[in-house]
């Protein structure tokens, strides 16, 4: 069977830009992936033939085979950078991916963990100075919907306020500064914390959370710690930073339905970024009503009678 012509336009493509732009090869391969796919999908379409309609065509094939909008997206840009290099050396009259964009992929909702597995996060045992430090991270983060950039920029003299007036100033985006409260739980683990910080910061050092070479621990030290902390106690999914953010504004928000009060606290510039914990609120009250009424149970019985 004789080689796709349109294959050998694609390897020289790919060998120019690997050279020229010294891609890695999974990058490369990725690249030859999306190519061609587009060319499975038009077997006998020559390469200055395929036009816009095609390639809308090819498009929506890949979205009903469950290709998500992420993907596609990445697929679309290997291809528009292949008839850009046809246009600039082989002539080719047009780019047929011009204005071409993805299908939208549904908006994931955040994870949050129940406040079962969150009491059984918080209340892991420490015994050592860094296990101290994290224990007072992560209570902070859950006490409070910090984001993790908030978090790692707090100072030594913000726990001043922290522990006298149980409420801790940030800055977040759009340097917007907000005051949010810190509970007990927080303000106690933060005070063992400062009882042996000296242990492990150098001398001088303005940062209230320090690494192990003791100056101000960064982002990536504290996703580690706490993805390690969750696999020690032996948590049944993977634990990331922003999860206690979003765990703390559902449980508020189940308990005072007060989502005013949570874009506050979150520090959203708009109510819309928060309304998308009303669906996981949501989520669990279909979840109770489906638990505890008894027309629930009924539909449910029935259902089960059907299959």
């Amino acid at each position: 069977m004789a080689r796709d012509s349109r294959l050998d336009l694609l390897d020289e493509y790919l060998d120019q830009i690997a050279h020229r732009r010294r891609l890695a090869a999974g990058t490369v391969r990725n690249y030859r992936h999306a190519v061609e796919e587009l060319l499975a999908l038009n077997p006998a379409t020559p390469l200055d033939k395929l036009d816009s309609q095609l390639v809308r065509r090819a498009v929506s094939q890949l979205h009903a085979r469950g290709m998500s909008g992420r993907t596609i997206a990445y697929v679309i840009s290997g291809w528009r950078g292949f008839f850009n290099w046809l246009i600039k050396h082989r002539g080719f009259a047009r780019n047929p991916c011009v204005g071409l964009r993805p299908p939208k992929s549904p908006k994931a909702l955040p994870k949050a963990l129940s406040p079962d597995l969150m009491a059984r996060l918080l209340e892991g045992p420490a015994s050592t100075p860094l296990e101290w430090r994290d224990k007072a991270m992560f209570e902070l983060f859950y006490s409070s919907g910090l984001r993790l950039a908030e978090l790692v920029s707090l100072d030594l003299a913000d726990a001043e306020g922290i522990l006298r007036q149980g409420e801790v100033t940030v800055t977040g985006k759009g340097a917007k500064t907000r005051t949010v409260p810190v509970g007990s739980k927080a303000r106690q683990a933060l005070e063992t914390w400062l009882g042996r910080r000296a242990a492990l910061a150098r001398a001088g050092e303005a940062a209230l959370y320090v690494g192990a070479r003791g100056s101000r621990i960064g982002a990536s030290s504290v996703r580690h710690a706490l993805s390690q902390w969750a696999l020690r106690l032996g948590l049944p999914q993977h634990v990331h930073p922003h999860m206690l953010r979003h765990s703390f504004a559902t449980h508020v928000l189940q308990s005072s339905g007060d989502l005013r009060a949570v874009q506050e606290m979150l520090g959203h510039s708009s109510i819309s970024t928060t309304q998308v914990y009303t669906h996981l609120d949501f989520q669990h009250l279909a979840k109770a009503y489906d638990a505890a009424h008894p027309r629930a149970k009924r539909k449910h019985a029935a259902t089960e009678k059907k299959s």
